[in-house]
């Protein structure tokens, strides 16, 4: 993060506390496969130095390697962490902005601390959230806990999908991790959807080359 990059308590409300303040980022909203995943971190004060000089900033300014060499020291360092998913029936049933939502609450709701705010990455307020919250528009690269969490959420994911790999073999889920690369998609018309495959997204994007019956 660059000395401008303003800092999280830039966004708390009267009575904040860093230990007390959750960082909340998502990844995969825009995958063609697999769940989108949350996760949320309450970081001590005394860490935020540190981490920034690690290098903790937004996961998709960094690489895999540093993500993965970032990801235990988050772990050792924050008083709380948490994950949460949305399933891939339920961004088919309810859309990916729902779903996204609905993941954001569930690792919430997994953190074993008080909470009095969380900061969340984006423009939009998480509906039916008990807690207060602030938005942060690119906040995986103003606030170091949502920078965090983005991390944390990133490499839950990749590991996730890398053990789906070995079920789904020939879609290379292991090397774009579900996103839509042409190898992607060209595995998708050779091969067909698999049942962790998002039809609303395929439809979308494939519909067009009608090569294949997709479902």
């Amino acid at each position: 993060m660059s000395p401008k990059t303003r800092l999280d308590s830039d966004f708390f409300g009267p009575g904040d506390r860093w230990q007390t303040v959750a960082g909340v980022d998502e990844v995969g909203r825009g995958c063609l496969f697999g769940p989108v995943v949350t996760a949320a971190v309450i970081l001590p004060e005394t860490a935020i130095a540190p981490l920034q000089q690690a290098g903790v900033t937004d996961s998709k300014r960094l690489s895999q390697r540093q993500r993965q060499q970032l990801y235990p020291l988050i772990c050792e360092v924050a008083l709380a962490t948490a994950w949460g998913l949305a399933s891939v029936a339920e961004i088919e049933r309810w859309n990916i902005l729902q779903a996204t939502f609905l993941a954001m609450r569930r690792a919430i709701a997994k953190l074993d601390r008080p909470i009095s705010r969380c900061l969340i990455d984006g423009n939009q307020q998480v509906p039916q959230l008990t807690y207060p919250q602030t938005t942060v528009i690119q906040g995986d690269r103003h606030c170091i806990t949502i920078a965090a969490a983005s991390i944390l959420a990133k490499v839950w994911r990749d590991r996730l999908i890398e053990r789906l790999d070995e079920r789904y073999p020939g879609y290379a889920l292991g090397r774009h991790k579900g996103y839509g690369t042409a190898q992607h998609r060209q595995a998708i018309l050779q091969l067909g959807p698999t049942s962790l495959h998002r039809a609303r997204f395929l439809r979308s994007l494939l519909q067009a080359s009608q090569q294949i019956d997709l479902f």
